[in-house]
């Protein structure tokens, strides 16, 4: 699949703002995290920032931007529809939790339980996103039960390794954060090395004998149905030499999860201001590592389409 750098921006920036916005409103919510004009400011703005930029980047791969109202009239039965239904509803009660936690200086109460939906507007969010790639049948490598998983997983460990940033930086610092931020980064890596083994693994079934009914021998094309690139072969036809795929996973797993790993276990053990410097070194890496493994999960997609043109 061709990999638009609009819709690789807009699941790294509104996974990374959805986690977020679930552990604000979650621990923010419900007293753990106790209100501060200047934290809550910043960490509602980093996240509702995140969510907004990746949504309004989404619109870029559109031919008529204009027209993306008219997603959400497929609710019914389009999740990309579902997504945005989800997304703009998320918005009310997200709004509500910061009006109380950082205005108001409330927690507990109403307060709490905007925080609740907003959190579980976020999760729903990122759930129907993973699910416009999971239940497209026509691309094997999204069609499997790694993929929605995969949404959730980078969305809590990049929001994780954000809220720890928000901690260190203010002075509040949580050893208990960092750990988790770093369990799941690790919990990440694992998983994406274990969907990049299944997808190589992966063995097509359809064929061109089975896609046109003819058994026996194989079946080739001879020529093709037109003389030139057509949307198809430019959008779903797009190959990557695995010597390029390669060296980008390298890329990835070091950007994504080794460095941010080690960066977040060294500001474990060192002090304040270095522990907060090695967490915003962490997230800003990671988060370059997980544009380039989204432009991957994108790239290394194969549609069978393709099958109609000798590929």
């Amino acid at each position: 699949m061709h990999p638009a750098f609009s819709v690789v921006f807009f699941t790294t920036a509104t996974g990374a703002g959805y986690g977020l916005l679930a552990l604000l409103g979650v621990l923010g919510g419900l007293g753990f995290v106790q209100p501060e004009i200047w934290f809550g400011l910043v960490g509602m703005a980093l996240a509702l920032g995140l969510i907004g930029a990746g949504l309004l980047s989404s619109t870029g791969h559109l031919g008529r931007p204009e027209r993306a109202w008219r997603a959400f009239s497929q609710w019914s039965s389009s999740w990309l529809s579902r997504e945005g239904v989800a997304s703009v509803a998320t918005f009310i009660p997200a709004g509500l939790f910061g009006i109380g936690w950082v205005l108001l200086g409330g927690s507990g109460g109403w307060v709490a339980v905007a925080g609740l939906l907003a959190a579980a507007g976020a999760v729903a969010t990122v759930c129907t996103t993973g699910m416009i790639y999971a239940s497209l049948k026509p691309i094997a490598q999204w069609h499997s039960r790694y993929t929605l998983p995969a949404y959730l997983i980078f969305a809590a460990m990049t929001g994780s390794v954000l809220f720890n940033v928000l901690l260190q930086v203010f002075g509040i610092g949580s050893k208990g954060v960092l750990i988790v931020a770093l369990l799941l980064t690790l919990l990440g890596w694992g998983w994406k090395l274990a969907t990049w083994r299944y997808n190589d693994r992966l063995e097509i079934t359809t064929t061109a004998n089975t896609a046109t009914g003819l058994a026996g021998g194989t079946v080739r094309s001879i020529e093709w149905p037109h003389t030139e690139e057509n949307y198809l072969l430019k959008e779903m036809g797009f190959r990557i030499a695995r010597k390029h795929s390669a060296k980008l996973r390298r890329i990835a797993q070091v950007l994504a999860f080794a460095l941010p790993a080690a960066l977040l276990m060294i500001a474990f053990a060192l002090p304040w201001p270095f522990a907060a410097a090695a967490s915003v070194l962490a997230a800003l890496l990671q988060f370059a590592g997980m544009l380039v493994e989204r432009w991957l999960f994108f790239a290394e997609a194969k549609h069978t389409v393709t099958l109609y043109y000798g590929r």
